[in-house]
């Protein structure tokens, strides 16, 4: 069992090892060296959670259809091959759109497309396939292997990155991208070699799954829920909004190379585990509703910081403020999907575990969007890029501020009582693979 934990963490890996490039990388490149509008290139890294959604029909297709004898690894496949294609050609999407808009903005919707589409068919595949392998008993087990070498992989894989773009030419980024992109599929293709056994009869009658609809029929029935929900939505926004924008931020108010901005991210996943290891200690000593104020306490303080460097200059100030960050992200992260199993009645885990999904791609959608326009703008009004950046890290700071009195109004003891039996990591993994 063993062996094939480490083989889904494996596939898992490879899925996020294609992402980190563009999410760390390509964005900073796009926004800073190219000069290209931040709202547009948030626009692009939006795509995979436009077409989220179809993750319902795949895993329900999935459920129901085998090729040859194979339920789950016939779609992981094909989305890790997407997933590598998207990524090795992204880096020419940039180029593209500054010798050639509209072909640029073609080649971007099928690159970022392929990616998104590749993401939603492997996403929900190996997850099935994770819970089918490992039974009720061993879930939690298989889940936290995954998610930890997730989280190492992205720290590996930024630290790899920001090598190979040193010092930064478009010929490393692209080299460098391909690079990342073989190596995924490489790790991935391991990972899926008899890891599945091959059946020969007719698929059984699928598992309850819950479309969008039944979803949000489901939580706004209950107030509370509800009021959990946009709450959930107003943090995450906050949250995952400055995602494109830290790097870039970084290279303009600082003069960062690209390859010490791409060291960023590696900086957040070290202390997003910090942050699981000390609410694993914490969650068994404190109420969770506090623990989630201290997570949104250290969020504001990371978005006080990074917007009070870009007035002092100071790259100190800066990493001080993303230390913050990423400590508030891993606390709050764990200790609201805490809270939401809490609350969640017997028999409908799944229903509000779907929540949660719905709410990280609405607030991911949301908060790219939202932090790319309203920096152009505050940059065309007062003609001061660096001015935009820090109102976007304000607003969401102000914005987790107002979650924060949201958060009071909410009342755990309105729903069960006692949670699902499930670990502080694998409420963390599936709060990151929602």
């Amino acid at each position: 069992m063993l062996r094939k934990r480490i083989q889904l963490g494996l596939v898992h890996v490879a899925i996020t090892m294609t992402l980190v490039p563009i999410n760390s990388t390509l964005n900073r490149v796009m926004i800073k060296e190219l000069a290209l509008s931040a709202t547009l290139v948030a626009l692009m890294a939006s795509l995979p959670y436009l077409i989220s959604p179809i993750q319902v029909y795949i895993g329900s297709h999935s459920d129901r259809n085998r090729f040859f004898g194979l339920q789950r690894t016939p779609y992981i496949l094909l989305g890790l091959i997407l997933c590598v294609l998207g990524v090795s050609f992204s880096p020419f999407v940039a180029f593209v759109l500054v010798e050639n808009f509209w072909l640029g903005i073609l080649v971007g919707v099928l690159s970022f497309g392929a990616w998104g589409m590749g993401y939603n068919l492997a996403a929900v595949s190996y997850l099935s396939l994770a819970t089918e392998i490992s039974g009720t008993d061993g879930r939690g087990r298989t889940i936290a292997v995954m998610w930890f070498m997730m989280i190492v992989s992205i720290i590996l894989t930024s630290i790899a990155l920001s090598r190979m773009i040193d010092p930064y030419t478009p010929q490393a980024l692209v080299s460098s991208f391909q690079w990342i992109g073989g190596s995924a599929f490489i790790l991935g293709i391991i990972g899926l070699l008899w890891l599945e056994k091959r059946e020969t009869q007719s698929v059984a009658d699928a598992e309850t799954r819950y479309s969008w609809v039944h979803m949000t029929r489901g939580v706004m029935g209950n107030p509370q829920a509800r009021r959990f929900f946009w709450y959930l939505i107003l943090l995450l926004v906050a949250i995952l909004g400055q995602d494109i924008l830290l790097e870039p931020f970084a290279g303009e108010a600082f003069n960062m190379t690209v390859t010490e901005t791409t060291r960023i991210t590696s900086i957040w996943g070290v202390f997003v585990l910090i942050a699981l290891l000390l609410t694993g200690w914490l969650e068994t000593r404190m109420d969770k509703r506090t623990l989630a104020a201290w997570g949104g306490w250290s969020v504001v303080a990371g978005f006080l910081l990074i917007t009070l460097s870009g007035f002092t200059g100071q790259s100190s100030v800066f990493y001080a403020g993303l230390v913050f960050l990423g400590l508030g992200t891993g606390i709050s992260t764990v200790s609201n999907l805490s809270l939401m199993l809490d609350m969640t009645i017997d028999g409908q885990v799944g229903l509000f575990i779907g929540a949660w999904g719905m709410a990280n791609a609405i607030s991911r959608l949301i908060g790219s969007i939202l932090g790319g326009a309203v920096r152009d703008v505050v940059r065309q009004v007062t003609n001061d890029s660096i001015l935009g950046y820090m109102v976007v890290f304000g607003l969401m700071g102000a914005m987790v501020l107002i979650t924060l009195i949201m958060l009071r109004q909410i009342d755990v003891n309105a729903f069960r009582q006692r949670a699902e039996d499930l670990s502080v990591v694998e409420r963390a993994a599936i709060a990151g693979d929602a």
